[in-house]
Protein backbone atom coordinates (compact mmCIF):
# COMPACT_ATOMS: atom_id res chain seq x y z
CA UNK A 1 0.00 0.00 0.00
CA UNK A 2 2.01 3.28 -1.12
CA UNK A 3 2.01 6.16 1.42
CA UNK A 4 -0.71 9.22 1.52
CA UNK A 5 1.30 12.16 -0.37
CA UNK A 6 0.44 15.68 1.52
CA UNK A 7 1.18 18.33 -1.11
CA UNK A 8 1.99 21.38 1.00
CA UNK A 9 2.23 24.72 -1.05
CA UNK A 10 3.38 28.23 -0.47
CA UNK A 11 4.93 31.37 -1.81
CA UNK A 12 7.99 33.39 -1.10
CA UNK A 13 6.24 36.75 0.05
CA UNK A 14 8.04 36.68 3.57
CA UNK A 15 9.81 33.31 5.22
CA UNK A 16 6.30 32.57 7.49
CA UNK A 17 4.37 30.70 4.90
CA UNK A 18 6.61 28.48 4.33
CA UNK A 19 7.92 28.03 7.40
CA UNK A 20 4.89 27.13 8.14
CA UNK A 21 4.60 24.34 5.42
CA UNK A 22 7.95 22.80 6.33
CA UNK A 23 6.62 22.66 10.09
CA UNK A 24 3.50 20.96 9.18
CA UNK A 25 5.35 18.72 6.97
CA UNK A 26 7.54 17.92 9.73
CA UNK A 27 4.64 17.38 12.46
CA UNK A 28 2.69 14.97 9.81
CA UNK A 29 5.26 12.93 9.91
CA UNK A 30 6.19 12.49 13.13
CA UNK A 31 2.63 11.97 14.13
CA UNK A 32 2.35 9.42 10.98
CA UNK A 33 4.97 7.01 9.22
CA UNK A 34 2.73 6.05 6.79
CA UNK A 35 2.32 10.12 4.89
CA UNK A 36 4.67 11.39 2.43
CA UNK A 37 4.60 15.04 2.44
CA UNK A 38 6.11 17.79 -0.61
CA UNK A 39 6.83 20.96 0.41
CA UNK A 40 6.76 23.64 -2.79
CA UNK A 41 6.93 27.37 -3.14
CA UNK A 42 4.21 27.36 -6.04
CA UNK A 43 5.50 30.50 -7.82
CA UNK A 44 9.09 29.81 -7.55
CA UNK A 45 8.86 26.11 -8.64
CA UNK A 46 6.47 26.92 -11.70
CA UNK A 47 8.51 30.33 -12.94
CA UNK A 48 12.23 29.99 -11.15
CA UNK A 49 13.23 33.48 -13.21
CA UNK A 50 9.79 35.38 -13.15
CA UNK A 51 9.39 34.24 -9.32
CA UNK A 52 12.52 36.40 -7.77
CA UNK A 53 11.47 39.23 -9.84
CA UNK A 54 7.61 39.58 -8.21
CA UNK A 55 8.75 38.88 -4.79
CA UNK A 56 11.80 41.37 -5.76
CA UNK A 57 8.98 43.68 -5.92
CA UNK A 58 6.59 42.77 -3.34
CA UNK A 59 9.72 43.14 -0.65
CA UNK A 60 10.25 46.84 -2.39
CA UNK A 61 7.26 47.95 -2.30
CA UNK A 62 6.46 46.69 1.92
CA UNK A 63 9.65 48.33 2.40
CA UNK A 64 9.41 51.75 0.56
CA UNK A 65 5.44 52.31 0.29
CA UNK A 66 3.91 50.29 3.24
CA UNK A 67 0.66 52.48 3.19
CA UNK A 68 0.21 51.09 -0.36
CA UNK A 69 0.16 47.34 1.14
CA UNK A 70 -2.22 48.71 4.07
CA UNK A 71 -4.61 50.02 1.32
CA UNK A 72 -4.55 46.81 -0.81
CA UNK A 73 -4.82 44.79 2.21
CA UNK A 74 -8.27 46.86 3.26
CA UNK A 75 -9.65 47.04 -0.68
CA UNK A 76 -9.16 43.19 -0.74
CA UNK A 77 -12.40 42.25 -3.39
CA UNK A 78 -11.12 44.79 -6.11
CA UNK A 79 -7.36 43.55 -5.26
CA UNK A 80 -8.57 39.60 -5.48
CA UNK A 81 -9.50 39.64 -8.65
CA UNK A 82 -6.69 41.57 -10.07
CA UNK A 83 -4.84 38.58 -8.33
CA UNK A 84 -6.85 35.92 -9.50
CA UNK A 85 -6.70 36.63 -13.01
CA UNK A 86 -2.89 37.23 -13.25
CA UNK A 87 -2.78 33.83 -11.46
CA UNK A 88 -4.54 32.21 -14.13
CA UNK A 89 -1.54 32.97 -16.60
CA UNK A 90 1.13 32.85 -14.94
CA UNK A 91 0.41 29.58 -12.72
CA UNK A 92 -2.71 27.76 -13.86
CA UNK A 93 -1.92 24.95 -16.40
CA UNK A 94 1.79 24.22 -14.73
CA UNK A 95 0.13 24.11 -11.48
CA UNK A 96 -2.96 21.54 -13.16
CA UNK A 97 0.18 19.37 -14.66
CA UNK A 98 1.80 19.19 -11.24
CA UNK A 99 -1.22 17.80 -9.14
CA UNK A 100 -2.15 14.97 -12.08
CA UNK A 101 1.85 14.37 -11.52
CA UNK A 102 2.30 14.46 -7.74
CA UNK A 103 -1.29 12.65 -7.58
CA UNK A 104 -1.71 14.11 -3.47
CA UNK A 105 -4.67 13.04 -1.42
CA UNK A 106 -4.79 16.57 0.08
CA UNK A 107 -3.30 19.80 -0.79
CA UNK A 108 -2.42 22.09 1.67
CA UNK A 109 -1.87 26.01 1.29
CA UNK A 110 -0.07 28.01 3.66
CA UNK A 111 -0.62 31.28 1.29
CA UNK A 112 -3.71 32.88 -0.40
CA UNK A 113 -1.72 32.80 -3.96
CA UNK A 114 -1.43 28.86 -3.99
CA UNK A 115 -4.72 28.52 -2.61
CA UNK A 116 -6.21 30.79 -5.03
CA UNK A 117 -4.91 28.49 -8.03
CA UNK A 118 -5.85 25.29 -6.37
CA UNK A 119 -9.79 26.72 -5.63
CA UNK A 120 -9.69 27.76 -9.32
CA UNK A 121 -8.09 24.25 -10.35
CA UNK A 122 -11.12 22.20 -8.58
CA UNK A 123 -13.86 24.55 -9.80
CA UNK A 124 -13.27 24.14 -13.26
CA UNK A 125 -11.90 20.20 -12.66
CA UNK A 126 -14.44 18.12 -10.56
CA UNK A 127 -12.20 15.26 -11.07
CA UNK A 128 -9.81 16.63 -8.90
CA UNK A 129 -10.65 14.98 -5.46
CA UNK A 130 -8.17 15.72 -3.31
CA UNK A 131 -9.50 18.15 -0.34
CA UNK A 132 -8.04 21.54 0.14
CA UNK A 133 -7.00 22.91 3.08
CA UNK A 134 -6.29 26.43 3.68
CA UNK A 135 -3.84 27.26 6.95
CA UNK A 136 -4.63 31.29 8.08
CA UNK A 137 -0.84 32.10 8.94
CA UNK A 138 -1.45 35.18 10.75
CA UNK A 139 -4.14 36.40 13.63
CA UNK A 140 -6.67 37.60 10.76
CA UNK A 141 -8.50 36.53 7.74
CA UNK A 142 -8.89 38.19 4.73
CA UNK A 143 -11.18 38.06 1.92
CA UNK A 144 -8.26 36.41 -0.59
CA UNK A 145 -8.10 33.48 1.96
CA UNK A 146 -11.45 32.05 1.30
CA UNK A 147 -13.10 30.63 -1.33
CA UNK A 148 -15.53 28.01 -1.53
CA UNK A 149 -13.45 24.72 -3.18
CA UNK A 150 -11.55 25.10 0.62
CA UNK A 151 -12.83 21.99 2.79
CA UNK A 152 -10.88 23.12 6.01
CA UNK A 153 -9.50 26.30 7.49
CA UNK A 154 -7.10 26.07 9.80
CA UNK A 155 -6.70 29.23 12.13
CA UNK A 156 -4.63 30.89 14.69
CA UNK A 157 -7.76 31.74 17.03
CA UNK A 158 -11.49 31.73 17.64
CA UNK A 159 -11.61 35.35 16.68
CA UNK A 160 -10.32 34.83 13.08
CA UNK A 161 -12.79 31.67 13.18
CA UNK A 162 -15.41 34.15 13.57
CA UNK A 163 -14.09 36.71 10.99
CA UNK A 164 -14.71 33.70 8.59
CA UNK A 165 -17.96 33.02 9.90
CA UNK A 166 -18.67 36.70 9.46
CA UNK A 167 -17.26 36.07 5.70
CA UNK A 168 -19.93 33.32 5.03
CA UNK A 169 -17.52 30.45 5.90
CA UNK A 170 -19.42 27.56 7.25
CA UNK A 171 -18.12 26.68 10.86
CA UNK A 172 -17.68 23.13 10.31
CA UNK A 173 -15.38 24.08 7.23
CA UNK A 174 -13.39 25.90 10.17
CA UNK A 175 -10.97 24.43 12.90
CA UNK A 176 -8.88 25.97 15.49
CA UNK A 177 -5.22 24.36 15.74
CA UNK A 178 -3.01 27.61 16.02
CA UNK A 179 -0.45 28.34 13.75
CA UNK A 180 1.66 25.72 12.97
CA UNK A 181 5.18 25.72 14.13
CA UNK A 182 8.38 23.64 13.87
CA UNK A 183 8.24 20.88 16.44
CA UNK A 184 11.89 22.06 17.81
CA UNK A 185 10.47 24.87 19.11
CA UNK A 186 7.94 22.85 21.98
CA UNK A 187 11.06 21.12 22.96
CA UNK A 188 13.18 22.25 25.95
CA UNK A 189 16.66 22.88 25.46
CA UNK A 190 19.94 23.27 27.74
CA UNK A 191 20.33 27.25 28.47
CA UNK A 192 23.79 26.64 29.59
CA UNK A 193 24.54 24.51 26.36
CA UNK A 194 22.99 26.81 23.83
CA UNK A 195 25.15 29.82 25.53
CA UNK A 196 28.27 27.89 25.08
CA UNK A 197 27.09 27.22 21.70
CA UNK A 198 26.16 30.62 20.39
CA UNK A 199 29.24 32.13 22.82
CA UNK A 200 26.69 34.44 24.99
CA UNK A 201 27.17 35.89 28.61
CA UNK A 202 24.91 34.26 31.07
CA UNK A 203 23.13 37.92 31.47
CA UNK A 204 19.54 38.67 31.10
CA UNK A 205 19.77 39.02 26.80
CA UNK A 206 17.10 40.34 24.12
CA UNK A 207 16.80 38.58 20.58
CA UNK A 208 15.85 41.06 17.71
CA UNK A 209 14.38 40.11 14.70
CA UNK A 210 12.93 41.66 11.44
CA UNK A 211 11.45 38.38 9.90
CA UNK A 212 13.00 36.56 7.16
CA UNK A 213 13.93 39.35 5.02
CA UNK A 214 15.66 40.99 7.97
CA UNK A 215 13.59 44.11 7.71
CA UNK A 216 14.71 46.06 11.33
CA UNK A 217 16.64 48.74 9.95
CA UNK A 218 14.91 50.97 12.80
CA UNK A 219 17.24 53.44 13.66
CA UNK A 220 15.23 54.62 16.60
CA UNK A 221 14.85 51.81 18.40
CA UNK A 222 18.01 49.76 17.95
CA UNK A 223 19.87 52.93 19.16
CA UNK A 224 17.43 52.82 22.15
CA UNK A 225 18.45 49.26 22.12
CA UNK A 226 22.24 49.49 21.61
CA UNK A 227 22.17 52.43 25.01
CA UNK A 228 22.13 49.23 27.11
CA UNK A 229 24.73 47.25 25.50
CA UNK A 230 27.32 47.58 28.74
CA UNK A 231 24.27 46.01 31.13
CA UNK A 232 22.11 43.77 28.56
CA UNK A 233 23.09 41.07 25.91
CA UNK A 234 21.94 42.02 22.47
CA UNK A 235 21.35 39.38 19.70
CA UNK A 236 20.78 40.65 16.24
CA UNK A 237 18.98 38.05 13.93
CA UNK A 238 19.23 39.29 10.57
CA UNK A 239 17.94 36.60 8.48
CA UNK A 240 18.69 36.86 4.51
CA UNK A 241 19.83 40.73 4.77
CA UNK A 242 22.88 39.96 4.39
CA UNK A 243 23.31 44.00 3.08
CA UNK A 244 22.05 44.92 5.72
CA UNK A 245 24.44 42.39 8.16
CA UNK A 246 27.48 43.80 6.60
CA UNK A 247 26.40 47.50 7.21
CA UNK A 248 26.17 46.78 10.95
CA UNK A 249 28.78 45.03 11.45
CA UNK A 250 30.73 48.45 10.31
CA UNK A 251 29.05 50.16 12.69
CA UNK A 252 30.59 51.10 15.79
CA UNK A 253 27.34 50.94 17.77
CA UNK A 254 26.91 47.26 17.11
CA UNK A 255 30.32 46.66 18.03
CA UNK A 256 30.80 45.40 21.37
CA UNK A 257 31.09 42.28 23.46
CA UNK A 258 27.59 42.15 24.49
CA UNK A 259 26.35 42.66 20.58
CA UNK A 260 25.52 39.78 18.23
CA UNK A 261 25.08 39.75 14.93
CA UNK A 262 23.67 36.81 13.11
CA UNK A 263 22.33 36.05 9.55
CA UNK A 264 19.96 33.50 8.55
CA UNK A 265 19.96 30.51 11.02
CA UNK A 266 18.12 27.35 11.42
CA UNK A 267 18.47 27.49 15.12
CA UNK A 268 15.81 30.13 16.07
CA UNK A 269 14.43 28.04 18.28
CA UNK A 270 17.51 27.61 20.73
CA UNK A 271 18.21 31.85 20.48
CA UNK A 272 14.29 32.26 21.47
CA UNK A 273 15.38 29.60 24.98
CA UNK A 274 17.94 31.50 25.62
CA UNK A 275 16.74 35.18 25.07
CA UNK A 276 14.69 36.54 28.51
CA UNK A 277 13.06 39.54 25.43
CA UNK A 278 12.15 39.67 22.03
CA UNK A 279 12.26 42.42 19.98
CA UNK A 280 10.58 41.77 16.49
CA UNK A 281 8.31 42.53 13.57
CA UNK A 282 4.59 41.26 14.48
CA UNK A 283 5.06 38.46 11.82
CA UNK A 284 2.45 35.77 12.36
CA UNK A 285 4.53 32.80 12.36
CA UNK A 286 7.49 34.45 14.26
CA UNK A 287 4.69 35.77 16.82
CA UNK A 288 4.01 32.24 16.78
CA UNK A 289 7.29 30.76 17.71
CA UNK A 290 7.63 33.59 20.72
CA UNK A 291 4.75 32.15 22.17
CA UNK A 292 5.39 28.71 22.30
CA UNK A 293 8.99 29.66 24.29
CA UNK A 294 6.80 31.87 26.68
CA UNK A 295 8.71 35.45 25.42
CA UNK A 296 7.47 38.40 26.23
CA UNK A 297 7.48 40.05 23.46
CA UNK A 298 7.95 43.99 21.95
CA UNK A 299 6.24 45.02 18.62
CA UNK A 300 8.17 47.83 16.42
CA UNK A 301 7.20 49.03 12.90
CA UNK A 302 4.25 46.64 12.20
CA UNK A 303 3.39 46.98 8.60
CA UNK A 304 -0.41 48.13 7.59
CA UNK A 305 -2.37 45.07 7.49
CA UNK A 306 -1.84 42.00 8.79
CA UNK A 307 0.74 42.76 10.74
CA UNK A 308 -1.41 45.39 12.40
CA UNK A 309 -3.72 42.85 13.49
CA UNK A 310 -1.22 40.42 14.68
CA UNK A 311 0.14 43.17 16.65
CA UNK A 312 -3.41 44.11 18.10
CA UNK A 313 -3.95 40.50 19.17
CA UNK A 314 -0.80 39.81 21.21
CA UNK A 315 -0.90 43.08 23.10
CA UNK A 316 -4.85 42.78 23.15
CA UNK A 317 -3.91 39.15 25.21
CA UNK A 318 -1.34 40.99 27.09
CA UNK A 319 1.79 38.74 25.30
CA UNK A 320 3.38 41.69 23.79
CA UNK A 321 3.65 45.11 23.52
CA UNK A 322 4.21 47.89 20.68
CA UNK A 323 6.77 50.26 20.87
CA UNK A 324 4.46 53.43 21.08
CA UNK A 325 7.55 55.33 22.14
CA UNK A 326 11.22 54.88 23.63
CA UNK A 327 9.82 54.64 26.97
CA UNK A 328 8.48 51.27 26.67
CA UNK A 329 12.22 49.87 25.78
CA UNK A 330 13.31 51.65 28.41
CA UNK A 331 11.13 50.54 30.92
CA UNK A 332 11.46 46.50 29.70
CA UNK A 333 15.10 47.35 30.52
CA UNK A 334 15.03 48.20 33.72
CA UNK A 335 12.89 45.49 34.00
CA UNK A 336 15.17 42.98 33.06
CA UNK A 337 17.98 44.57 35.39
CA UNK A 338 15.86 45.40 38.47
CA UNK A 339 13.04 42.34 38.25
CA UNK A 340 15.03 39.76 36.32
CA UNK A 341 13.38 37.01 38.92
CA UNK A 342 10.01 37.89 38.30
CA UNK A 343 10.48 38.41 34.76
CA UNK A 344 12.01 34.84 34.66
CA UNK A 345 8.81 33.53 37.13
CA UNK A 346 6.38 35.09 35.11
CA UNK A 347 7.70 33.00 31.86
CA UNK A 348 7.90 30.24 33.72
CA UNK A 349 4.03 30.19 34.28
CA UNK A 350 3.85 31.01 30.64
CA UNK A 351 5.52 27.68 29.63
CA UNK A 352 3.29 25.73 32.17
CA UNK A 353 0.12 27.21 31.11
CA UNK A 354 0.87 26.49 27.11
CA UNK A 355 2.17 23.56 28.02
CA UNK A 356 -1.92 21.54 27.87
CA UNK A 357 -1.86 23.18 24.51
CA UNK A 358 -1.17 20.41 21.58
CA UNK A 359 1.57 21.47 18.95
CA UNK A 360 0.43 18.88 16.89
CA UNK A 361 -3.53 19.99 16.66
CA UNK A 362 -3.10 21.20 13.04
CA UNK A 363 -1.32 18.22 11.30
CA UNK A 364 -3.36 16.06 13.42
CA UNK A 365 -6.65 18.04 11.47
CA UNK A 366 -5.12 16.73 8.63
CA UNK A 367 -4.42 13.53 9.21
CA UNK A 368 -8.30 13.26 10.26
CA UNK A 369 -9.38 14.21 6.90
CA UNK A 370 -6.96 11.60 5.13
CA UNK A 371 -9.26 8.73 7.49
CA UNK A 372 -12.19 9.92 6.68
CA UNK A 373 -14.03 8.87 3.73
CA UNK A 374 -14.38 11.76 1.08
CA UNK A 375 -18.32 11.54 1.51
CA UNK A 376 -17.73 11.22 5.35
CA UNK A 377 -15.83 14.97 5.04
CA UNK A 378 -19.13 17.07 4.19
CA UNK A 379 -21.44 15.60 7.24
CA UNK A 380 -19.04 17.13 9.86
CA UNK A 381 -20.30 19.69 11.68
CA UNK A 382 -18.50 20.58 14.97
Amino acid sequence: MRKKRILLLSEGFGAGHTQAAYALSSSLRKLSPEVQTKVLELGSFLNPKVAPLIVSAYRKTVTSQPRLMGYVYRHQKSFNRLTTLALHHLFYTHAQNIVKQLKPDIIVCTHFIPGAVISRLKRLHPSLKAPLITVITDYDAHASWISPQVDRYLVSTPEVKAKLRRRGVAAFKIRVTGIPVHPSFWEQHGREDIQEQFKLLSIPTVMVMGGGWGMMKDEVVNAALTGWRDKVQIVFCLGQNDKLLQEMKQDERFRHPNIRLLGFTREIDKLMEVSDLLVTKPGGMTCSEGLAKGLPMLFHSPLPGQEEENCRYFTAAGLGEPISSLDVVDRWMERLLNDYGNVRTARKAHLEAISRYNPLQSAQSIIDMLDKPRAEQGKLRT
